[in-house]
């Protein structure tokens, strides 16, 4: 039992705030994978969507600047403008105020005839109603103007002040709409083809006869268009939107160019180590990096001559000594013994043998050209079948390109150790325009899942055995990977639910292509 309460609910508040942390923090990351992932893959796809934000968020924020000072001119105009017509209105109806009630009807018939008057103006029995369509500032500003100076002008404090469309504007006590008036009778005041613009109409009693009735216009254009992406600024946007991510396309994909040259000769410094070297122009960034590569590429040459020469050289000087152990060994009276030296003799020889053939077999220096890989296996199937095994071939495949003595090299490995492990072999081929699957299938006892990994280090045989009558000396899995991979190809180990151990081999046949390169994105 605690005896301070509130310290343990302190304590535990602050368990349960640092347990959150870890949440949120995990929320953040997956957030961030998110959106790596959303990105484009490429660079140059990700440099145009860096130009489409930022041309587009400065299109935003300099039209949200452009609009914001345009509303604020716009409703300096229109209170200017309509605190004018309300002084004109309210001479208006002082002047009607001012006139008999007789001759009220003669002056308006008077003033249609005559025209040229910018008010529409009557005095009805009653109030027309009238269809509102004023939003925004824009009619708060006029509404307030026209109430303000007719209450200080006139003392009138309940006039109606609204805006109305010309289509459905309707006048007189008969409510008559404005199209079907003459027009003589002052309808061409309130309309401006080809646009019609809202109406303003203030009524108020005139007396106890009757309501004024005035219409009129303000001539201000897209009265209530509080919309700042009109039509016409949309099509400007994308003008230069369009010019925009088109100039920077040719910019993009000239810098980027480089980088797919660059891409192109790492991919194929992989593959051959004596491909041409790459062009020292253009940028100074760029004839810097084509230097440095070339210079690795002269290095990495070297280092595998040198590495060549050495074994050899080993393998030249361990030839002398060991034929001497031999023939010594054969002078042992102990037959026992002297088959015991003979046999670490044979083992160490094997063991020199097979490092050298290793080192190269991985750098054989031939060209890369079409292969019938359909052909070349049944070629080694008959190979097989001389030495007891029994492979067989199905599906069929295109040439590939590639280096025929590697490639060769590479299945005679892999059906060397398919028949010794299991007597025989099947071999599927499945080809598609990207790539080639060869699938090699034995019926030896597999490979546990654990031990897959391993078997491709050097000199490590499953087998316990290592002496030269139970074959190889644990390399041949090793360079048959090697040569995969540096034909753009990989191999994955699983073990048959029947029985025996599968081989399965993936070579793409665009290894040369370049997404980078690509004219697209």
């Amino acid at each position: 039992m605690s005896a301070n309460p509130g310290a343990s609910s302190g304590a535990d508040a602050r368990v349960a705030h640092g347990a959150d942390k870890p949440s949120n923090k995990h929320d953040w990351r997956r957030l961030r994978r998110t959106l790596a992932r959303s990105l484009p893959g490429s660079l140059r796809g990700r440099f145009v969507l860096i130009m489409l934000i930022g041309v587009l968020g400065a299109q935003l924020a300099s039209y949200a600047i452009w609009t914001h000072q345009a509303r604020d001119s716009r409703l300096e105009q229109i209170d200017e403008l309509s605190r004018n017509v309300a002084y004109s209105v309210a001479s208006t109806v002082r002047f009607f105020r001012s006139l008999p009630v007789d001759y009220r009807h003669i002056v308006l018939d008077q003033l249609r005839d005559m025209g040229g008057t910018r008010f529409f103006v009557s005095v009805n029995d009653h109030r027309i109603p009238v269809q509102d369509i004023g939003r925004g500032p824009a009619q708060t500003v006029v509404t307030d103007n026209f109430r303000e100076i007719l209450a200080s002008e006139l003392g009138v404090d309940n006039a109606r002040v609204e805006f109305s469309s010309p289509d459905t504007l309707r006048l007189f006590n008969n409510e008559v709409l404005l199209h079907d008036l003459p027009p003589r009778w002052g309808r061409h005041s309130l309309l401006m083809d080809p646009i019609e613009p809202p109406v303003l109409v203030v009524q108020l009693p005139l007396d106890a006869q009757g309501w004024l009735y005035v219409a009129t216009l303000l001539p201000v254009p897209e009265l209530f268009d509080d919309g700042w992406l009109s039509g016409e600024r949309l099509f400007a946007a994308l003008i230069v939107l369009l010019a925009v991510i088109g100039l920077s396309l040719l910019g993009i994909r000239s810098a980027t160019r480089p980088l797919a040259r660059l891409s192109r000769a790492a991919r194929r410094l992989g593959d051959d180590l004596d491909s041409p070297p790459l062009r020292e122009t253009g940028p100074r960034e760029v004839a810097a990096t084509a230097v440095a590569f070339n210079r690795m590429q002269q290095r990495i040459q070297h280092q595998v001559e040198e590495r060549e020469r050495l074994f050899t050289a080993i393998s030249h000087d361990l030839k002398t000594p060991l034929t001497r152990m031999r023939l010594r060994a054969e002078m042992l009276e102990d037959d026992h013994q002297r088959e015991r030296f003979c046999a670490a003799l044979d083992e160490l020889d094997l063991l020199v043998k097979g490092a050298l053939a290793s080192v190269r077999g991985l750098d054989l220096h031939e060209a890369i050209e079409p292969v019938d890989v359909r052909g070349l296996l049944e070629g080694l199937a008959e190979e097989m079948a001389l030495q007891g095994g029994e492979v067989t071939v199905t599906g069929q495949a295109l040439p590939l390109e590639a280096k025929p003595l590697a490639l060769k090299r590479c299945l005679a490995n892999l059906l060397e150790n398919a028949v010794f492990y299991g007597k025989r072999a099947e071999v599927h081929l499945e080809d598609s325009p990207t790539r080639l699957s060869i699938t090699l299938r034995d019926h030896g006892p597999g490979i546990p899942a654990g031990q897959r990994e391993r078997v491709f280090a050097p000199f490590v045989r499953l087998e316990p055995s290592r002496s030269r009558h139970t074959g190889g000396s644990g390399l041949g899995l090793g360079i048959a990977r090697h040569i995969l991979r540096a034909h753009g190809g990989e191999m994955v180990l699983d073990n048959h639910p029947c029985g025996g151990l599968v081989v399965s081999l993936e070579l793409s046949r665009c290894a040369d292509a370049d997404p980078a390169d690509a004219d697209g994105i």
